[in-house]
């Protein structure tokens, strides 16, 4: 499906929560003040975006008949594994699906099996899932966001720092040293939205 901006994403996760909580779609009046806005045609524009990208539908005419479209896969995406520790290979694939069906997950989120100990201090351990959104403007990450980046065609877990032209990737463990590269060899593929934990 096609990427969402920064404000379509975020009504759309507002209705997805509010649909799903209240099992009726909300007014333009209640979307307004959810959004903070002080007109309706923002929130009309938003939603007929969501409904040309096919993420919701509507029945023409009739008030409150929004509905979050069925052809979203359930589950979440495990594309591979990440290092926190050193670099890997590159995720690509889902490997395989994670049902969070009762609780609220943000569209297009992502995870990937850690590997290695870089990120302890974080609790972020061998085995763990970490949740991850794609980040769609890589210029406006704050310092010490925890990031899947690549570097060289590697793949690793660090907290991201820039500074410049250059870029440092720390690790969350003194045993690692950080990773020091120019931006332009850098790829932030996503950034951490949660961790999962005991999931076999």
């Amino acid at each position: 499906m096609e990427p969402l901006t920064e404000a379509q994403q975020q009504l759309y996760n507002w209705l997805v929560d509010y649909v799903r909580t209240y099992q009726h779609s909300p007014s333009i009046r209640q979307m307004m003040q959810a959004m903070q806005l002080k007109s309706p045609a923002p929130v009309q524009s938003r939603l007929e975006h969501l409904r040309a990208k096919g993420y919701i539908e509507w029945t023409e005419g009739r008030a409150r008949t929004i509905r979050i479209s069925q052809n979203i896969k359930p589950g979440i995406p495990v594309l591979g594994a990440i290092a926190a520790g050193g670099l890997i290979e590159p995720f690509t694939d889902t490997v395989e699906q994670i049902d969070f069906m009762h609780q609220f997950v943000p569209p297009q989120t992502f995870a990937l099996r850690v590997t290695g100990d870089s990120m302890i201090d974080e609790h972020i351990t061998e085995g763990d899932l970490v949740l991850m959104r794609p980040v769609l403007e890589p210029d406006q990450l704050k310092n010490g966001t925890i990031v899947a980046a690549m570097v060289d065609g590697h793949t690793t877990l660090k907290h991201f720092y820039r500074q410049g032209s250059r870029v440092t990737l720390k690790p969350a463990n003194a045993k690692y040293k950080p990773i020091e590269v120019e931006a332009i060899q850098v790829e932030v593929q996503g950034a951490l939205i949660g961790v999962w934990r005991g999931y076999n």
